[in-house]
């Protein structure tokens, strides 16, 4: 993976506001820490920020120029998102160094299809490699080439690139290859899932039968008292 070089300029306001106010002007509250070196705040553009992790991944490396002259490699260790709004919120950048080994999380994709009437469940779609700083690979591949039902791919299946190192246990299962339902197995369930569906609906009736008159049903917001002025 390429590094991508960036722009970020010191930040001297902390806190929700501060943060706040950060993002408003279009960008990302930062941090970098690591190597014994004091926290270092900063604030990154939010455009070129979100561009350079959806083309490499949550890895991928920075190489950061501060405004005060300073010059750092660095990975991101931890992004808060607006789950809303799906902007950076904040970043916690690990510095790092050429030729140095870090312990990631690297994403796994299932390549190939599995045998006919089987169904995939992906169990872990991450897994912890130790790669040089530099050269950590944005994912990780798992073949399911006519995988029968039955089969699990564990960690130890996965293919590394030269120089990666699985951190993880081998045993850990990453996919499973099960048998896909029938026709007749899907038609059986149907019959019990209606079945809970009345018994739901009917405790709901119950419910409502036996509430006193005035007040008001499970669910429903009690009626407001009258107002009255002196």
């Amino acid at each position: 993976m390429s590094e991508v070089k960036i722009s970020a300029e010191p930040r001297t306001e902390f806190g929700k506001g501060g943060a706040r106010r950060t993002r408003r002007a279009g960008k990302v509250p930062a941090v970098l820490y690591g190597h014994g070196e004091k926290p270092k705040h900063i604030a990154l553009p939010a455009r070129e920020f979100a561009a350079a992790i959806r083309k490499g991944g949550a890895n991928q490396l920075f190489a950061i120029e501060v405004s005060d002259g300073t010059q750092v490699l660095a990975l991101p260790k931890a992004i808060q998102r607006d789950p809303i709004k799906d902007t950076f919120e904040h970043v916690d950048l690990l510095l790092v160094r050429r030729g140095e080994k870090v312990t990631v999380e690297v994403p796994v994709q299932l390549t190939g299809e599995a045998a006919k009437d089987t169904l995939i469940v992906h169990d872990h779609d991450t897994l912890s490699v130790t790669a040089d700083a530099t050269k950590v690979p944005d994912h990780l591949e798992a073949s399911i080439e006519g995988a029968e039902a039955g089969t699990q791919i564990t960690a130890g299946d996965v293919e590394l690139p030269a120089g990666v190192e699985l951190a993880a246990d081998a045993e850990l299962p990453v996919a499973s290859v099960t048998a896909a339902p029938t026709a007749e197995q899907l038609e059986a369930t149907l019959p019990e899932v209606e079945v809970a569906e009345e018994e739901a609906e009917a405790e709901v009736g119950e419910e409502t039968a036996e509430a006193p008159e005035g007040t008001p049903a499970e669910g429903e917001p009690a009626a407001e008292e009258p107002k009255t002025e002196a």
